[in-house]
């Protein structure tokens, strides 16, 4: 089997990735690395390489945190089924670990680990034509994700820069006129805070916003947080981080929680939904699970 290691192009300005190189300057196998040329590259990269190499095995390893991880299960998914193409994950360098903090007790950072694991079909939601392996964000989340962004390419660390989200979310972003219908169902009526479509478990680093999803239980965990009072959603907010916000006190009756194989959300007016990170703008979104569509190579359990 060929492997090839995707990279972000900034790689120059991360130390990390001198461990990556080392690593693989110590394990013969066949492989190759793919440096990226800008966004999107990742994902185009990969369905052009498919189309190319239709009966060659691959193993595209995304090297990198969310937004590379996504680019590389986008590009394999949105090729179609390839039984010899798969993907791995190599965390060295990204805003936050969300994804793999589904897979506890792995070791994302060790080649060898990855080499001697073994390939589990994983969960994939397609949003339209795009695809999110981790999370859905909406509403309030949406706002902090824009914050957090603009502040980070300033400069700022990304756990101070979505702290700094929230606050400024906390003060904008609390009543939101956005429908979310869950298989066919409006989950409620009225203004709404924030919901989560959920593969994963966490977002943003810290917040555990679906706390009993799995990746590869054939489900979207989806929880919509209807409008509230300054008070109680600073109250609710410290569930939300330790993931408890689903049928506390803090929460009752505004917090509402489904499992859902199909999500719609709509507005009247133009909002920005965000994809493991990523904006996506538009007024309607069709969300749909894809079971195990994504043939992911987990590294070796201790």
């Amino acid at each position: 089997m060929k492997y090839i290691y995707i990279v972000n192009g900034r790689i120059d300005k991360v130390p990390q990735y001198q461990e990556f190189y080392e690593q693989l300057k110590e394990i013969p196998h066949v492989h190759e690395v793919y440096t990226t040329l800008g966004e999107g590259d990742a994902t185009r990269y990969v369905r052009l390489y498919c189309d190319l190499h239709p009966q060659e095995e691959v193993c595209f390893v995304a090297c990198g945190g969310n937004g590379i991880i996504n680019g590389v299960a986008s590009g394999l998914v949105g090729f179609g089924p390839t039984p010899n193409k798969t993907m791995a994950i190599l965390y060295f360098a990204g805003s936050t670990e969300d994804i793999i903090f589904n897979f506890p007790g792995r070791n994302f950072r060790s080649v060898k680990d990855m080499l001697d694991g073994s390939v589990t079909p994983t969960d994939i939601i397609q949003v339209n034509d795009s695809y999110c392996l981790n999370v859905v964000n909406l509403g309030f989340n949406s706002t902090v994700a824009s914050r957090a962004n603009e502040l980070v390419a300033k400069g700022k660390s990304a756990h101070k820069a979505y702290t700094r989200g929230v606050i400024n979310a906390f003060l904008t972003s609390r009543y939101n006129k956005i429908k979310v219908k869950v298989d066919g169902e409006r989950i409620a009526r009225g203004r709404m805070v924030m919901c989560t479509v959920a593969n994963g478990r966490r977002v943003g680093g810290e917040f555990n916003c679906a706390p009993g999803a799995k990746v590869d239980d054939g489900l979207m965990d989806v929880c919509y947080f209807r409008a509230m009072s300054l008070l109680r959603l600073l109250m609710l907010f410290p569930h939300y981080r330790k993931g408890t916000h689903i049928g506390s006190r803090a929460g009752e009756n505004k917090v509402l929680y489904r499992q859902a194989r199909e999500v719609e959300i709509s507005s009247k007016d133009l909002i920005d939904i965000y994809i493991d990170g990523e904006q996506l703008p538009g007024s309607r979104f069709h969300l749909k699970l894809l079971p195990g569509a994504l043939p992911l190579r987990l590294p070796k359990l201790p």
